[in-house]
């Protein structure tokens, strides 16, 4: 099958996978044997003190009480009612956790923990995660990425991503 136009810009082109991309996400909530689940992007692993006291309270609030962290630096939380998707939404957006609905599951990017911190690396990843994090919200063409698409953002050192990502920056 041929690839789709992207409207994005002429003669760009995107895969046609010919389903639609079925990874969860924050808004697209996925049936599992414990209840639903949800994914939520955490741009270069990093959370405030109260995004994470959200996190927690959520899951404990709407799920199993125990948010899991993927492979991608994100954030699972099992056992969700397939109901409480409007409330877990609400309690993202309302701590900054959902900075676009259209690009929730596109927000994969993982970077160096100690980028910054113990003097060993050449950079600090954080200003770029959150300068690539608001790019990819702003850019209507990265809503097409797949939910599996993995940016990764190290600074020197050995690579981040547990497995090889789209995009590497460094």
């Amino acid at each position: 099958m041929p690839p789709t136009p992207d409207p994005a810009g002429a003669g760009s082109a995107v895969p046609d996978r010919g389903r639609s991309d079925a990874c969860p996400g924050a808004l697209r909530l996925h049936t599992a044997d414990d209840g639903a689940l949800a994914r939520i992007r955490v741009p270069g692993g990093m959370l405030t003190d109260h995004q994470l006291l959200a996190l927690a309270d959520a899951a404990e609030a709407l799920g199993d009480g125990r948010p899991e962290t993927t492979s991608r630096g994100n954030v699972q939380l099992r056992g969700l009612a397939s109901t409480c998707g409007g409330e877990l939404a609400d309690r993202l957006r309302a701590v900054g956790l959902l900075p676009s609905e259209t690009h929730e599951r596109v927000r994969n990017i993982v970077a160096s923990p100690t980028a910054g911190l113990d003097g060993a690396g050449h950079a600090d990843t954080a200003a770029w995660v959150r300068e690539l994090d608001a790019g990819l919200c702003a850019a209507p063409w990265a809503a097409a990425l797949s939910g599996k698409f993995l940016f990764a953002q190290h600074d020197g050192r050995a690579g981040v991503a547990p497995r090889p990502p789209g995009v590497t920056i460094f």
